[in-house]
Parts: C-alpha cells; structure tokens; sequence
C-alpha cells in the first residue's frame, strides 16, 4: 500500500516532514491558508501559494486547483491546495479514507477539530493533541531529548510559551499592518539595523546575525505576531536548508507511516 499523506500546513516543520516523506517515494500533499503564515519562507513549501512554485532541497511544491491534483502528483511534485478545512477529504475521486494518512503539522498548540472523515491514520506534531482521543499519534516537537520521539498514547510536553534559544532572535509585529521589508531572507543584519517596517515602526535586529525568516508582505499582521527570525550564526546557506529539528520531527512522523504500513500490513 502507498498511502496518499495530506499534511495540513506547509511551514518549516510541515515541509522537513513532506521532503523526507516524499524522497522515500510517498505521495505527499499540502494543505494550507489562502495567506500562508510561515516565517522560514525559503524553505516552507507554502511559498507556493505566493509563488505559484516552490522548490525545498529539490523537490518541487505546485499550487493546484482540485482537477491538477492527480497530474502534479503524477509528475513527481507535490501539490499545494489552498484548502485550511482539509475538504479534500470528502472528494471521492482524490481521497479514500482508508489510504489516506493526514499530517496535521499546522502548529496549532490547540486541541484539533475533529476531520471531516476518520482516515488511516492521523498524526498531530507538537502540543494540543492527544494520541488514542483526537488523533492515532502524536510527535514530540519541543527540542531536547524528546524531540522527534512519537507517542502513541497520551501528549507531547506542553506549550513553553518560549522559543527555542536565544529569546531575542524572534521579531514580532511592534503594530497591525503588513510587513515592509528593508532586508531579505539571507542578508546578514548588523544589531540595530532595520530588517523591516510596520505601519512606520521600524523592526530592528537584537544582534548581529542573518536575517533567518520573514512573514510574507502581502499578510495581515497583528501586534505581537511572530513575523521575523535572526539567527547569530554568519552562515547565509542555512537559509536554503530544512533544520535539524525539522528532520528529526519529519524522521518521527516517518517512523509513525511505517509502523501503521507494518500493522495494516499483517
């Protein structure tokens, strides 16, 4: 059996766990907002949206309307649906719940909506759900020892309410608007230099680094909103790779498909 795997969102995280799902030869699609949120714009495949494509590590995002689905599957890419209700799980003719995997990788920190169908298997990553009520399986995304690790019963560790590392490297929206960037995703930011404007107020950056993500301009922000990220390390080529903490929840929800694959398989 080779499932069709939707993962709903198609940020940072979402888009470490589709690469790795569709090199090892899986199907894999994306469901996302009309105005997709992702920070970590070059390498999320939501960027499809905007774009129209997005290529992550080689691997190529299309945004589709439900009639290409099938094709830009067909054609070894994987297809973008601007779909936030996972609708396509009452389509017949593109889903069948007993072959569909759903990913749910929005990082909601919330208990999860039930779907529209019960499918195969559901996978939540991070806080919010819980494995054997709201969903099959739910993976550890709070970096430390845990992170990655899969929980076929009960929650991941709760919401910290803090990012990982330095606190400082997180720029937030100082006001409601939308984001004028004065610097672009890989250009290196000295401390105190403006990354970006809202509403007239300058974002500055808390230190010397890279400028590691960016909201997209054509998003409505509200103040406090996470719109930005610095990172410290001088090494602009980062920004073209997944992280290490994508892959080790992508190498979780992997493990998550294959032990479903085995069972169903006996």
């Amino acid at each position: 059996m080779n499932p069709l795997i939707l993962i709903r969102g198609g940020g940072d995280l979402a888009s470490g766990v589709a690469l790795r799902l569709h090199r090892v030869g899986f199907q894999v699609a994306i469901l996302e907002l009309e105005k997709p949120l992702a920070v970590r714009r070059s390498v999320s495949f939501s960027e499809a949206v905007y774009e129209g494509t997005q290529t992550v590590e080689g691997v190529t995002a299309r945004l589709v309307s439900a009639d290409q689905f099938q094709v830009t599957l067909e054609a070894d890419e994987i297809p973008v649906l601007i779909d936030p209700q996972a609708n396509i799980l009452n389509n017949q003719f593109l889903t069948s719940p007993a072959s569909t995997f759903v990913v749910d990788a929005r990082l909601m920190k919330s208990k999860p909506e039930p779907l529209p169908v019960n499918v195969a298997l559901h996978i939540g990553l991070g806080p919010g759900f819980t494995a054997g009520a709201d969903c099959h399986a739910v993976i550890e995304t709070q970096r430390g020892h845990a992170l990655g690790r899969v929980y076929w019963e009960g929650q991941t560790a709760p919401d910290s309410r803090q990012p990982d590392g330095d606190i400082r490297r997180i720029l937030r929206a100082p006001a409601a608007g939308t984001v004028e960037p004065r610097k672009q995703i890989g250009d290196s930011c000295k401390q105190g230099e403006t990354i970006a404007t809202i509403s007239g107020k300058d974002i500055i950056s808390p230190f010397d680094g890279i400028l590691r993500g960016l909201i997209h301009p054509r998003v409505d922000v509200t103040e406090g909103m996470k719109i930005g990220d610095v990172d410290a390390r001088a090494e602009s080529n980062m920004v073209h790779f997944v992280s290490d903490k994508a892959l080790s929840v992508a190498g979780g929800a992997l493990e998550a498909v294959y032990m479903k694959l085995r069972e169903m398989d006996r």
